[in-house]
């Protein structure tokens, strides 16, 4: 994988105070690219926002202060100035709906113990850059659980104008990959949501009740099939980190860990990419729980048939697929050929109601899968 080179050597290695609360405070440093220049910044993480403080020398005291007192050479409002350095707010970066990047924009450099925020308005933190990749890897998952909090705080939301058969069940940010892009940039950040029936993609998060029905696209879920393809790195280590433990054997074709696919029908399929091997978790179990509760809400309508008569299906890779039912009474297999313009599609529902079928045997299924949501 390409990487850029390690961060400039620090001046010392500054202390960090950790806060409870999901409350953060470090020294860390701000990188330009451009210039290649970096320079220390204090980082305030509160439930909310992300503060960016610059150091700046202040007046504290002395003539500069109440100027507009009169004042006699022997009086204390006199004496000489006095300064002191002091941590500055300049920038705050709003959580809610925001992105975090450990990719250097428009090229596949995954960038050293480094990340970048992104509000929902486009305010960028810039570059944060760590003085070691633990310092990296906390502050990274510290923001993602932040960010994803008040994601679920916005699902909440969402839900209250929602009927149950038409809920929220996740959503959040991704990188979707190009295809047929140049190698220079083959990710873009996509929005995805998983709602009632639908899975859904955005190019921005959906705020409103009109925001719905503007996504760029949309799919049943029964009849898109979710695959995690690229292996994922335990404890959300840096990947650098892990290079050295010998993990560097492994594929990454697309130059990320954390992918996983969706493929839909008539050829088409999407590449994701997420920035921790946790995220990928929750999105592979969401999927599965957003499908399960689809097939339940559905099941009785979509076949003559119970589901647990179906013992087996073909097809011919074009049109038509075949579905082997075994009658309850004569216990005899009954064929039924079927044709379809979207073949693909209607293999993906046989793959869901199986999925879903093979989840209903285990009684805890859907109470882990929300334990693990809302929990993780």
């Amino acid at each position: 994988m390409s990487t850029e080179g390690p961060p400039p050597a620090p001046r010392g290695r500054p202390g960090c105070l950790l806060v409870p609360a999901r409350t953060k405070t470090a020294v860390a440093l701000l990188y330009d690219e451009e210039s290649e220049n970096a320079y220390d910044v204090r980082l305030k993480l509160t439930k909310e926002v992300l503060t960016i403080q610059k150091q700046d020398v202040v007046c504290v005291g002395g003539s500069h202060q109440g100027r507009n007192a009169p004042s006699s050479p022997s009086s204390p409002i006199a004496k000489d100035p006095r300064y002191e350095k002091r941590w500055l707010d300049t920038l705050s970066v709003p959580l809610s709906m925001a992105r975090i990047s450990r990719y250097k924009a428009g090229a596949e450099k995954l960038r050293w113990n480094a990340f970048e925020v992104l509000a929902l308005d486009g305010v960028s933190s810039g570059i944060l850059r760590f003085y070691t990749a633990q310092d990296g890897a906390d502050w990274l998952r510290a923001v993602s659980a932040n960010i994803r909090e008040l994601t679920l705080q916005n699902m909440k939301m969402a839900n209250k104008c929602c009927s149950p058969s038409d809920q929220v069940v996740h959503m959040g940010w991704v990188n979707e990959k190009l295809q047929g892009a140049d190698s220079s940039q083959t990710f873009r950040p996509k929005f995805l949501a998983l709602k009632g029936p639908s899975f859904y993609v955005f190019s921005t998060p959906p705020v409103s009740t009109f925001d719905w029905v503007r996504a760029e696209r949309t799919y049943h879920l029964c009849e898109v099939l979710f695959k995690v393809h690229k292996f994922w790195l335990t404890e959300d280590c840096w990947l650098q980190a892990n290079l050295y433990l010998g993990l560097q054997d492994f594929d990454f074709e697309d130059q990320r860990p954390y992918c996983f696919s969706v493929m839909a029908g008539h050829g088409k399929s999407h590449v994701f990419n997420v920035e921790l091997g946790s995220e990928l978790a929750v999105w592979e179990k969401s999927f599965q729980r957003a499908t399960f509760m689809e097939v339940q809400r559905t099941g009785n309508v979509l076949w003559r048939f119970k589901f647990s008569q179906l013992k087996g299906s073909s097809d011919d890779g074009k049109t038509r697929v075949k579905l082997l039912f075994q009658n309850l009474d004569t216990k005899q297999i009954e064929t039924k050929e079927l044709e379809f313009q979207d073949l693909t599609a209607v293999l993906h529902c046989i793959h869901s109601f199986l999925a879903a079928k093979v989840a209903s045997v285990d009684p805890g299924f859907m109470d882990s899968q929300s334990k693990y949501m809302y929990s993780s």
